[in-house]
């Protein structure tokens, strides 16, 4: 039997448990000028896998316009709305 996914609309939010992030080609990255690195999608369902310190993993979607925002040590601030699915 499949592990059954929890999916779920969330507005803006931010984290500093990730550990490592992976961006799909709907994205495109701009610096800030205050060193955050911001990528922005390009197309609706523009996909993030993230992975968290505590070794679990999140899908993000995002529609066109959405940003992610990363920092140094694993800060990353994710605009809304998105959806977030466990996997």
């Amino acid at each position: 039997m499949k592990k059954a996914q929890a999916k779920r609309l969330e507005n803006q939010v931010y984290s500093n448990r990730v550990a490592r992030s992976e961006f799909d080609k709907n994205w495109r990255t701009v610096v800030s000028r205050s060193g955050y690195i911001i990528y922005i999608a390009t197309a609706n369902h523009a996909k993030v896998t993230v992975l968290l310190n505590n070794g679990s993993s999140k899908l993000l979607i995002f529609n066109t316009g959405g940003c992610v925002l990363v920092g140094s040590g694993g800060v990353s601030h994710y605009s809304k709305p998105h959806i977030a699915k466990d996997i």
